[in-house]
């Protein structure tokens, strides 16, 4: 199979490619943040503080499980996106149909067992007991529906694989439009409450997925899925989970002191819940571009390993890089002239213990938006070139940073360390990836200097 040129990350400008390929990932972050905003504004406005502190409450759950799902889902697009580099048919069909079994086998063990533990994780990260019904609710169907997230995931991360991210775009706007119309008619007509968006979000997902499988199936445009013993082979799907699995946990350990903060932040009380959750809400507007460069970042990675072209990897970290700095101090100035009426927004009022607590949250955080940039850049050119295992120690420094800012908390210094937790989490995690980029390059024998030209 040969790429068309839009398609194909081996060819052209490392730079304008990464662009041209981050725009659609970076406008549906967008996107999904914009309905994040508009899906708080709906709680904290039609249903109140209380319902907003129990999203605050799933946050980290979200983090540690769909982050799961979502990294697993990514990684096991990695060798097929590399397969595509190689331009290698037999791989290719491999490796697709692998991982829509690994997938199939992913949502079947792992939906059950979250939704009978939901209430048990709860209460044990201390969830205020005034939202924890609420919180309970919401996030049984949310995790019921993880085959949908997994669907979507996998399968925009396959378009993805073979350089088209467009798509997965187009079908992400739709899905996003359909839930926000269905949570507020829930809201509104059928009086379900904050139960209305934990349904709602199921749905989109499922939607969106669907548009993606059809897609691909019949757009004419990828090698048709042949469900074969050749796609059954061991050595294949070994090589799948041993790339997708470790991501997954990557994104589970950095997840975890995401929990144990959320459990510090529960002690100092549902004003301090709402107030982190209201500004990571609106952190999440300016940082979550930087991921989906990181995302690119992987595929891009991938596609060149694949092809055997160094070169055009160590060009991508410096054009990823520079992309980041770009966009951090772009968000840092946004932050500060808008965040007293995005905090307003979501809130409700311009005065209140809330939001003050909500103002220094997002002052501090938004110094440190290019740590967190760079870490994406770093850590995904290690899992585009498929040494996911080294990554799940950048998960560890993550934890480790959220973790001790979780201990400073139960101190005097209480809420200021939360507000410190993220930035040394990503700090922690960036230093690793930084060296362990250097040392891969060192050792992988793919990436040896002067192997193929740029």
């Amino acid at each position: 199979m040969v790429l068309s040129q839009n398609n194909d990350l081996t060819q052209g400008a490392p730079l304008r490619k990464i662009i041209q390929f981050s725009i659609p990932l970076v406008g549906g972050s967008i996107f999904q943040q914009f309905y994040n905003f508009i899906d708080t504004l709906i709680i904290g406005r039609l249903l109140g503080i209380d319902a907003l502190a129990a999203i605050g409450a799933y946050y980290p759950l979200s983090f540690l499980i769909l982050g799961f799902v979502q990294g697993s889902c990514i990684g096991f697009s990695i060798p097929l996106a590399q397969s595509v580099g190689e331009e290698n048919p037999r791989h290719i069909q491999r490796y697709l149909v692998g991982g829509y079994l690994i997938c199939l086998v992913l949502a079947i063990i792992i939906t059950p067992i979250m939704i009978v533990s939901t209430h048990s994780i709860l209460t044990l990260l201390s969830t205020p007991h005034q939202i924890l019904q609420l919180a309970t609710g919401f996030t049984m169907i949310a995790f019921a529906g993880i085959p949908a997230n997994i669907l979507y995931n996998y399968s925009a991360s396959a378009l993805r694989a073979f350089g088209d991210s467009n798509h997965p775009f187009y079908f992400l706007v739709m899905s996003l439009f359909l839930n926000i119309a269905l949570a507020l008619f829930m809201i509104l007509y059928l009086h379900l409450g904050l139960l209305s968006v934990a349904i709602a979000t199921v749905i989109s997902e499922f939607f969106a997925g669907i548009l993606n499988v059809i897609f691909f199936i019949y757009s004419g445009r990828f090698p048709k899925i042949k469900v074969t013993t050749d796609g059954l082979n061991r050595r294949i799907l070994g090589h799948i989970c041993m790339i997708g699995f470790p991501m997954g946990l990557e994104y589970s350990v950095s997840a975890i002191g995401a929990v144990i903060m959320q459990d510090a932040i529960n002690l100092l009380g549902v004003t301090a819940v709402a107030a982190q959750s209201a500004g990571d809400k609106i952190r999440q507007l300016f940082t979550l571009p930087m991921e989906s460069v990181g995302m690119a970042i992987a595929t891009y990675m991938a596609q060149n390993y694949g092809a055997r072209k160094p070169q055009r990897i160590k060009q991508g970290i410096k054009s990823g890089s520079l992309i980041q700095l770009s966009w951090s101090f772009a968000a840092f100035v946004l932050v500060m002239i808008f965040k007293k009426t995005l905090i307003g927004l979501v809130l409700g009022t311009t005065h209140g213990q809330t939001f003050h607590l909500t103002d220094i949250y997002l002052t501090t955080i938004s110094f440190f938006f290019i740590v967190h940039g760079l870490l994406m850049i770093f850590r995904n050119t290690l899992q585009g070139l498929g040494h996911s295992m080294y990554a799940i120690v950048s998960g560890l420094g993550e934890l480790v940073g959220r973790g001790i800012a979780s201990l400073v908390a139960m101190t005097s210094i209480g809420y200021t360390a939360i507000c410190y937790a993220n930035q040394l989490a990503w700090g922690l995690s960036l230093c690793y990836c930084v060296f362990m980029v250097w040392w891969v390059f060192k050792k992988d024998n793919h990436l040896k200097p002067n192997t193929t030209p740029l």
